[in-house]
């Protein structure tokens, strides 16, 4: 007998029940589909570091080394497992190109490195996961070149400086586990020892990776301290494993974590759905439900009846988005599977994203218990006299259609009807706030994330250009000439050159620290601060957020460096934010410690052709790397963008899906109640396009209330949602930089027009409602 209810259920309500079933997929799939990424994201690092041989850690060098000195050293150091050094040629992009490209890399912000395979562990590997092997004539080329270039197997790459050329022909591509993410602006080449060689004899400049892995990974902290404290090689940055890691996965867990989010927020709007849906039934079915109270069918036997049904759907429902998920794990994990593989499949991996539908089942079946407990309040008398719940209007004498004057009957009619029953038009009101939340946050993000200020979030100064010299042969003497070149620019506006050099800073804990610190004057391009101000005086310094949050400093608080032979007081000025580095970087109007230089930056403002100057200065400046700030910022955070724009895209589409499913779920319960009052207009000359404007008003009212919350609470907890996500990286307080016409006009007015649709769509049964039927009833 159940099961035939549940049938002629399903036959009357076909539109509305399938409709809702996709709706309670969609927040299974998404969840589902998170909770993989995350799986996938933690497995696959793993993965790749075993397959990789990752060190534990890592000191870039530039300069000659003693190799029998790095021996001995790690010799009698008994937490050091394994040492390698790794040697690499350095070639100025303006002498490489990729592909069928005419042009060169000398625009790139990437340093390209060319190396051999490594013996012992630092693997360079394939799409496979596995050791790159490469002949002579073929290279590996990285994964980010694949991608921005569009490269395929049997390209061409093309090293040619004035009579020297050497040409490969792509046979991989390389996964390399320190430097796959483009935040990183190093990239190596894979190339045969022979063609190493004599590369090496002929263009570029070394650059070594003094590498070590560890007995216990547990004691990495103790050993870079005992590396910092000896006199081994050091001219140049240095990494570790926990580097690597949040450098690698920080992106895609990012994204992880937001479609969770999402999926919640639309597993709430479910729930909703689902309220409109039941309540809409049990409108309907009024006068049944008082003939079962009537003829003595206890309470729980009829709420079974509706329970049965969604505890059916919800867990179909559930089953079918994990299913799908399994079939769209592709396209939520496709860059976690080409930046890191894909590791064996585990029980975990496919029990947690079934677990995680799970819950979504759970809060639909809750959800369902607790709205019909309004069964409760049904009496049989009631529901066989009047056939409906018997709510009625609450007059509210300000609306009074008498005293209008500036509203057609129709649009009065509408609007009045809202404020008579807000308790009920505030749940769509809810779902129509959450939509445009939903749709706002990732576009304004990613107008954000595009726009010249989001440089300011990677710890560099707003300018037209930016020119970096790493480690080189002369690399002060070039930087004279440079400053001396742009002084007698006349095109020059503005510039501002920086040291970054290397000083010692005693933690908390007393133990001395590398920091790594730029000097200049920062008040030419300023960065915006969290708190404080940019360092003036010399004993003044900024910390990025995430050094600021480690040393345990704040604004006016002092901190110990160690500047030439002596200790300095430093009082923090300012903390700022940056995403580059792991984040941890400081700012200070000092003295370079030229025994310890990294690199040296310059920031110029033009008057002229920028394009034009940065070819100008690629050319007077070899071999220092020339790059327009626009152009910096969309390579270095390219990945992140197009995985951004994906996302928004997704959040779009679904917001509006949303929009109309809800529209139509809520309209039809609103159309059902409202019978017999559609009926007496009817009857007293209200035509179907009267009646649809009401409805129309009454939607687009809720809508609008809907939009503006959403926008304001985007604009002011949704940035602090996405500061506390991207806090991680080194960025606590983003300011979305907005897009009106997008945001405020575009968005909205396709959310008009799919409510509107809806709803047109929706009242078009109006039109059988006749008072005759009503009395019929």
């Amino acid at each position: 007998m159940l099961l035939k209810i549940l049938k002629k259920d399903f036959q009357r309500k076909k539109i509305i029940t399938l409709m809702l079933f996709v709706f309670i997929v969609l927040p299974a799939l998404l969840i589902s589909s998170g909770s993989n990424m995350i799986i996938e994201l933690s497995n696959s690092l793993n993965y790749l570091f075993i397959k990789a041989k990752v060190p534990h850690f890592v000191q870039m060098h530039s300069g000659a080394i003693d190799q029998e000195a790095i021996d001995k050293w790690s010799s009698e150091n008994n937490l050091v497992k394994s040492q390698q050094t790794v040697e690499m040629v350095n070639i100025d992009g303006s002498d490489v190109y990729l592909g069928d490209n005419t042009v060169s890399e000398a625009n790139s912000v990437m340093d390209l490195s060319f190396v051999k395979q490594n013996d012992s562990f630092d693997l360079l590997l394939d799409l496979e996961n596995q050791p790159i092997r490469v002949s002579r004539g073929g290279i590996g080329v990285p994964l980010y070149h694949r991608q921005k270039e569009e490269m395929k197997i049997g390209d061409i790459v093309r090293i040619a400086h004035q009579s020297f050329v050497m040409e490969f022909r792509v046979t991989h591509f390389v996964r390399d586990a320190q430097m796959n993410p483009s935040i990183i602006h190093s990239k190596r080449f894979v190339i045969h020892e022979i063609d190493y060689e004599t590369l090496k004899r002929n263009l570029g400049e070394t650059e070594y990776l003094i590498e070590f892995q560890l007995g216990d990974v547990n004691r990495l902290s103790d050993f870079s301290n005992a590396y910092e404290l000896s006199n081994m090689p050091r001219i140049g940055p240095s990494i570790n494993y926990d580097l690597f890691k949040i450098i690698n996965v920080i992106t895609d867990s990012i994204v992880a974590v937001i479609v969770i989010l999402v999926s919640l927020l639309f597993c709430i709007i479910a729930v909703l759905c689902l309220r409109f849906t039941i309540l809409a039934s049990i409108e309907e079915d009024y006068r049944e439900i008082g003939v079962m109270k009537a003829i003595g069918i206890q309470q729980r036997h009829i709420k079974r009846i509706y329970l049965v049904k969604y505890v059916v759907m919800a867990a179909l429902a559930a089953v079918i988005g994990y299913v799908l998920s399994l079939f769209l794990s592709e396209l939520f994990t496709a860059n976690i599977m080409l930046y890191l593989g894909t590791a064996p499949k585990s029980v975990p991996g496919l029990l947690i994203p079934f677990l995680a539908s799970g819950v979504i089942f759970l809060i639909v079946v809750l959800s369902c218990m607790i709205t019909l407990r309004r069964f409760r309040k049904i009496s049989a008398v009631e529901a066989l006299r009047s056939g409906n719940t018997g709510e009625a209007y609450k007059n509210k004498g300000f609306l009074s259609l008498s005293k209008t004057r500036f509203f057609s009957t129709n649009i009065f009619l509408g609007l009045r009807d809202v404020f008579h029953r807000f308790k009920m038009f505030w749940l769509l009101c809810f779902v129509f706030f959450v939509c445009t939340f939903i749709i706002i946050i990732p576009v304004n993000f990613l107008s954000t994330i595009q726009s010249p200020v989001f440089i300011t979030y990677l710890g560099i100064g707003q300018s037209d250009i930016r020119i970096d010299l790493r480690q080189s042969e002369n690399m002060t003497q070039r930087f004279d000439d440079m400053i001396r070149y742009i002084e007698s620019d006349k095109d020059v506006t503005a510039f501002s050159p920086m040291v970054t050099s290397r000083f010692k800073v005693e933690d908390s804990d007393g133990v001395l620290k590398n920091l790594n610190v730029e000097t200049g004057d920062f008040t030419i391009f300023p960065l915006e601060y969290l708190v404080g101000a940019a360092p003036v005086q010399d004993n003044e310094i900024a910390l990025s957020d995430l050094n600021a949050k480690d040393l345990q400093k704040d604004v006016g608080n002092t901190l110990c460096l160690v500047v030439g032979d002596q200790r300095k007081e430093m009082v923090v000025s300012g903390i700022y934010q940056d995403v580059t580095s792991g984040g941890h970087t400081a700012k200070a109007s000092l003295p370079p410690n030229y025994e310890a230089v990294l690199w040296y930056v310059v920031n110029l403002n033009v008057k002229s052709n920028t394009g034009e100057k940065v070819n100008e200065y690629a050319e007077a400046f070899y071999p220092a790397r020339v790059t327009h700030s626009e152009r910096y910022l969309s390579q270095t955070m390219g990945n992140t963008i197009k995985q951004l724009k994906f996302f928004t895209l997704l959040s779009i589409v679904i917001a509006l899906f949303v929009s109309m499913l809800i529209t139509a779920l809520f309209l039809k319960m609103i159309v059902a109640k409202d019978s017999s009052q559609i009926a007496i207009m009817k009857g007293i000359g209200f035509s179907l396009k009267d009646i649809q404007v009401q409805y129309i008003t009454r939607a687009l009212l809720v809508l609008n209330v809907g939009i503006i919350l959403g926008t304001v609470i985007s604009n002011t907890i949704g940035q602090s949602i996405v500061s506390a996500i991207w806090s991680f990286m080194g960025a606590s307080k983003i300011r979305f930089v907005i897009n009106p016409v997008q945001a405020y006009i575009l968005y909205p007015l396709a959310l008009m027009l799919i409510v509107s649709l809806a709803t047109l769509i929706s009242t078009s049964s109006i039109k059988k409602s006749s008072i005759a039927e009503m009395n019929a009833e």
